[in-house]
């Protein structure tokens, strides 16, 4: 990365404002729908009630169908903002690249409902779709879960809950430089929380606030349901992708995370994307970066998974 892009992104870091005392204008941001001039998706919407709230579905169909496999995918946002309308563009662009289906879930945000409130909305829609996978016209087997960021680390943890809990058995899996550990302070044992936690976008000090705002209370920092890379057994995932961004602070735990799937049994594929911050996947679908993990995620799920850095 040159220097002239190193000091863009610095400016850019630092004129934004502070998150927990302005995280509804963040939100309120973030959840701006920009409505393409042409439409290139075809949608429905659904809605899975449960006893708490009623969770959107909403079901992108990619334009030519070229496989049977859905991606089920919880959006990104520090578990703060985001929804599923925030993430038409990169779902939309995910169906008609892959030419997969694409379920994308929407999920409430902390800080009003907080740890595990979004995980269990996110279990609970899986759960339901893989319980009345006829309904959407699916096989259980066919389902790979997806997420990017916060969406990753639901995505991983709705994987754990559901070998421990029995319910259903996860295949494959999609993370995009996921959050998986606990560990953001300014002497972390993750060099790239220490190098890249300052001057790229994402910040360690924002992510330590979307952490504040997500959480119940500290003891939550130790729960591997919120922090995956602590789970002490692995065993039982599934097949794994992850892929990581060259300057993003989630890097190393996102890999650890990898590794240690890997050390215990599971398939993993470990990329990282170089030249790559945090977020890249919701860029537009012209962007190398975005266009490189459409490939990738073909080659994943024509392959299966082998170990790989």
């Amino acid at each position: 990365m040159n220097k002239w892009m190193r000091a863009a992104l610095k400016a850019l870091t630092y004129s934004e404002p502070d998150l927990k005392k302005n995280y509804k204008l963040y939100r309120a941001v973030n959840n701006t729908i920009v409505t393409p001039v042409k439409r290139i998706y075809e949608v429905s919407d659904y809605k899975i009630s449960l006893d708490e709230a009623d969770i959107p579905v909403r079901i992108f169909e990619p334009k030519e169908k070229r496989s049977e496999e859905v991606f089920l995918f919880f959006h990104g946002g520090g578990w703060v903002t985001g929804n599923i309308d925030s993430y038409t563009k990169p779902c939309a662009s995910l169906a008609n690249n892959t030419g997969r289906r694409v379920l994308s879930v929407d999920y409430r945000l902390a800080p009003e409902y907080p740890f595990p409130c979004g995980l269990n909305d996110c279990y609970q829609a899986a759960l339901t779709i893989y319980q009345n996978s006829g309904e959407f016209q699916l096989h259980p087997e066919q389902i790979v879960l997806m997420g990017d960021s916060a969406g990753g680390n639901l995505a991983a943890c709705v994987s754990l809950m559901a070998r421990d809990r029995g319910d259903f058995q996860v295949k494959r899996q999609i993370l995009l430089y996921p959050a998986a550990g606990n560990d953001h302070s300014d002497d972390s044992q993750f060099a790239s929380v220490r190098e890249f936690g300052k001057d790229y976008l994402l910040t360690s000090k924002r992510i330590r606030d979307y952490i504040d705002l997500y959480i119940s209370n500290k003891e939550d920092l130790e729960n591997p349901y919120f922090a995956p890379l602590l789970a002490e057994d692995l065993s039982r995932q599934p097949e794994t992708l992850i892929v990581t961004a060259e300057y993003d602070p989630l890097r190393d735990e996102g890999e650890a995370y990898g590794k240690k799937l890997a050390l215990q049994g599971n398939p993993v594929m470990l990329h990282r994307m170089k030249d790559a911050l945090h977020g890249f996947f919701t860029l537009p679908q012209r962007f190398v970066h975005v266009q490189k993990t459409y490939r990738l995620v073909d080659d994943f799920l024509r392959g299966g998974a082998c170990y790989a850095e």
